[in-house]
């Protein structure tokens, strides 16, 4: 039968030869969907630039349905749908500004490990005495930092905190 081509975009598969593949991606059908795949993946701002750029479409308003679908040059939003898109592409402007400033204000990785070095280093002298307000707000802030560590995907177990508790030591354990 000889290799076949399959076209994800379009979820067909034919004959690959040099003319059925360029006739295929050619094809006004293959647009349309390759259009749909990464329409799909658009950011709400985008989207909302879009529709408050086209004009409503008449025959989806009266009948609620229009014939070119999602083809159609029309917006097929109403005023409703608009300010709710409105109201989303405010909160994600505001959910990321937000959270570029506490990168922005948070301690580096390399600032928090000079300072657990130091903490590591002058532990011993420090054991017996209590501790103060000024030690547990570092101890706070250590944590967040390990935070903002533990946000990394697929961190390595080395980096991972220990759990709560701390780690369960076995007693009469034979090493070697």
């Amino acid at each position: 039968m000889g290799k076949r081509y399959y076209c994800d975009y379009c979820d067909r598969s034919f004959q690959d030869n040099m003319h059925n593949r360029k006739k295929h991606l050619n094809g006004v059908q293959h647009h349309r969907a390759k259009k749909a795949w990464f329409d799909h993946f658009k950011d709400s701002s985008a989207v909302l630039d879009e529709e408050q750029a086209k004009k409503p479409c008449r025959k989806f308003m009266q009948k609620g349905i229009c014939d070119y679908g999602p083809n159609c040059r029309f917006s097929h939003m109403t005023e409703q749908d608009i300010f709710y898109l409105r109201r989303q592409v405010e909160e994600e402007k505001r959910r990321k500004e937000g959270f570029e400033d506490k990168l922005f204000h948070e301690r580096s990785v390399e600032d928090w490990l000079s300072r657990r070095e130091k903490k590591r280093k002058s532990a011993p002298s420090t054991k017996g005495d209590l501790t103060t307000e000024e030690d547990s707000e570092e101890d706070q802030s250590d944590r967040d930092v390990l935070l903002q560590l533990l946000s990394v995907p697929n961190l390595p177990p080395s980096l991972l905190p220990p759990p709560s508790g701390g780690w369960k030591v076995q007693e009469n354990a034979e090493w070697g």
